[in-house]
């Protein structure tokens, strides 16, 4: 009673298989079909089914932990393409059964990379987030990740006030009854000395001209990375600008917080700002050095999904994480870096979009430049935390289920005088809440590096106090 291997009714793309018009956020020209080509992006997916491997890469995080179909790229392209072809009824794009086989998606990018037919999960989400923001509006919980922005320099301020809610049980569950917060989490503390150069120009004044993008997290969380870079670069000889945007309102951002909220037209406002800022100093040909690998990599990809003018183009070619700038200036022979050894061993973990846009290696080639110093990889798919995923309630097992595949196992193991880097914060936060070790961003290894190199400068030899790739 076998079904005749020929019959159109049980083929993906049935004989009445249509897709309407539909309005995006997005800009999906670069594919064909509906909906200015999201039509074409979701039909990437030829069900080969790369995604459901087990073992090697980053891709799908989701569904090692589950090893449901529902929260693998495969059965979300196919969940996506029912929902554009009108099979799941009237807005199923923004409907709750759509949100539940998104809801796992950690947006690593993974698919985008390792995907055979390149299927881009990570956008297609914020798309839909888009369509679903615009009908039921925001939580708090997302209000709250959305903005944080716009909202960072005030809180700043009562940072003593803001952090008892980690020490305070009652707080924590009370966040998470009002906001959906896991109270098992620590949220990131706030600080009142926030990153705030003395001058918007640092460095000797002969020095080659670069720019430092102060993303947010890292400007309000973690200074001690962006005054490290900020000096290791000084010392290589740059010439670092850190500009402020003209209209001084608030520190640029990339936008990232608003697109995973679907906030588009959030996301293109804060954009906007960043590349009338930078515009200029991209069209000198300067690269924009960025340190958390979600921020500074939007520029590279979804800048481009909401500007296509030239500006946006240049600032995208001219955007390198500090590692990629640091290793292409050594392999150029441009970089003269007095760096100190290090005795031992450090451990690192890699950002998914490192991974997804070839980032990596640098991260590792870096760190291989500092004297004495060991470099071993972890072998990890996501962390987990994926930006506010890890701290949302209903996500919070599946989370801590991701980052103990392989990473939180591999830095329990780890020799206590281990350093562990990892240069997302999301990253950093969950080895901190999984494994209670503190892990580095590379730029405070390398700060580390030229202090060795100062305390002992006897341990340098002509060749180990230059990097060489």
């Amino acid at each position: 009673d076998a079904p005749k291997m020929d019959d159109r009714a049980l083929f993906r793309y049935p004989p009445d298989y249509r897709v309407g018009e539909l309005k995006t956020a997005l800009d999906w020209s670069a594919y064909p079909g509906a909906g200015g080509g999201f039509q074409g992006a979701i039909e990437m997916c030829n069900n080969n089914g790369a995604c459901r491997k087990l073992e090697g890469g980053v891709m799908c995080p989701s569904y090692r932990v589950t090893r449901d179909e529902k929260h693998v790229t495969r059965g979300r392209a196919n969940t996506l393409r029912l929902a554009i072809s009108g099979q799941l009824g009237p807005d199923a794009l923004a409907s709750d059964e759509m949100m539940e086989t998104l809801k796992l998606c950690v947006s690593c990018k993974a698919c985008r990379h390792e995907c055979p037919t390149g299927v881009d999960m990570a956008k297609m989400k914020i798309e839909v987030l888009a369509a679903r923001m615009a009908k039921h509006g925001l939580s708090l919980r997302d209000r709250l990740v959305s903005y944080l922005p716009r909202y960072a320099g005030m809180a700043a301020r009562f940072a003593p006030l803001l952090n008892w809610r980690n020490n305070s049980p009652l707080l924590r569950r009370l966040l998470e009854r009002v906001a959906g917060i896991s109270a098992r989490r620590a949220l990131p503390a706030w600080r009142r000395d926030v990153f705030e150069p003395d001058a918007e120009i640092v460095g000797p004044a002969d020095g080659r001209e670069v720019v430092l993008f102060a993303d947010t997290f890292n400007r309000a969380y973690e200074r001690e990375n962006l005054d490290a870079a900020l000096r290791v670069l000084v010392a290589g000889g740059y010439r670092v600008h850190v500009p402020r945007p003209a209209d001084d309102a608030r520190p640029l951002c990339c936008g990232r917080t608003f697109l995973s909220a679907g906030l588009v037209d959030r996301a293109r406002t804060e954009l906007d700002r960043l590349v009338t800022t930078y515009g200029p100093f991209a069209a000198r040909g300067l690269p924009i050095i960025g340190l958390e690998p979600s921020c500074l990599l939007t520029l590279r990809d979804e800048l481009l999904s909401l500007r296509s003018d030239h500006a946006a183009t240049s600032i995208g070619a001219h955007a390198l994480l500090l590692e990629e700038f640091l290793v292409r200036e050594a392999q150029a022979g441009r970089l003269q870096l007095r760096l100190g050894p290090i005795a031992g061993k450090v451990l690192v973990h890699g950002h998914c979009h490192q991974k997804s846009f070839g980032a990596f290696k640098s991260v590792e080639q870096a760190l291989r430049l500092v004297p004495d110093l060991a470099v071993e990889t972890i072998e990890s798919s996501c962390c987990g935390m994926a930006g506010a995923f890890g701290y949302a309630a209903e996500t919070y097992q599946a989370s801590i289920d991701m980052a103990e595949l392989s990473l939180l196992p591999a830095v329990r193991a780890a020799d206590p005088g281990t350093l562990i880097v990892a240069d997302g914060t999301s990253c950093r936060h969950q080895i901190a809440d999984g494994a209670d070790r503190a892990a580095l961003h590379v730029a405070r290894v390398l700060a580390m590096s030229l202090d060795t190199a100062q305390s002992n400068p006897q341990s340098l030899s002509p060749r180990k106090g230059i990097m060489h790739v």
